[in-house]
């Protein structure tokens, strides 16, 4: 008896997890919320950022997407490398020297980079969240490296609008399985792929 394939899209739960949890600690960033709001985003980043984008990185692996299982694997990871970091800083039990949280920030700017490059041949939405994200975790990178509250405000507002296009593109998926296909926009791809012989 064979196997009855997925038929749902585990894209909309990574991008929401993703969303909702970087939504929380840009708005902390920003300045928007206190810096105590970190008691609040590190149980949902362990939670819903790390854990649910981890379950929607494996069905993607299902589904044989390598892009969907790299991304919402890794970026699940992040969540969960944060979350730990962050706890473990405020229990005393490490003391990260801030040069080598911003280097970690920009390495995780540099996967972003390249992550962004095969978004250009699926959807606008998609390549305009890898973008943001992109510049997001350079900026706060920066940040730390210089330590310049300025940058990681600024990288805070590029969060939030990461999140808010990544919420969008949640949102697109759901609606458009109910609805039907094209019914909320995601925009053109942005490069050809080539065709396999």
């Amino acid at each position: 008896m064979s196997e009855k394939p997925i038929e749902g899209d585990p894209a909309a739960l990574g991008l929401s997890a993703f969303a909702i949890t970087t939504f929380l600690l840009s708005f902390a960033n920003a300045g928007l919320l206190p810096a105590a709001t970190a008691v609040v985003v590190m149980p949902l980043a362990l939670s819903y950022g790390g854990f649910a984008q981890l379950v929607a990185g494996a069905f993607e692996m299902k589904k044989g997407n390598t892009f969907g299982f790299t991304a919402f694997s890794s970026y699940g990871a992040f969540w969960l490398f944060y979350a730990i970091l962050v706890l473990l800083k405020s229990a005393g039990l490490v003391n990260p020297p801030a040069a080598a949280i911003g280097v970690a920030l920009v390495l995780w700017g540099l996967f972003t980079f390249y992550m962004w490059v095969p978004t250009l041949a699926i959807n606008l939405t998609l390549s305009m969240i890898f973008l943001f994200l992109w510049v997001t975790f350079v900026v706060l990178g920066l940040g730390d490296l210089m330590g310049n509250p300025a940058y990681t405000q600024a990288g805070g507002y590029l969060g939030i609008v990461t999140a808010a296009i990544a919420a969008y593109m949640s949102f697109a998926i759901v609606t458009n399985s109910i609805l039907g296909k094209g019914t909320v926009p995601v925009g053109p791809r942005l490069i050809r792929r080539h065709q396999s012989k």
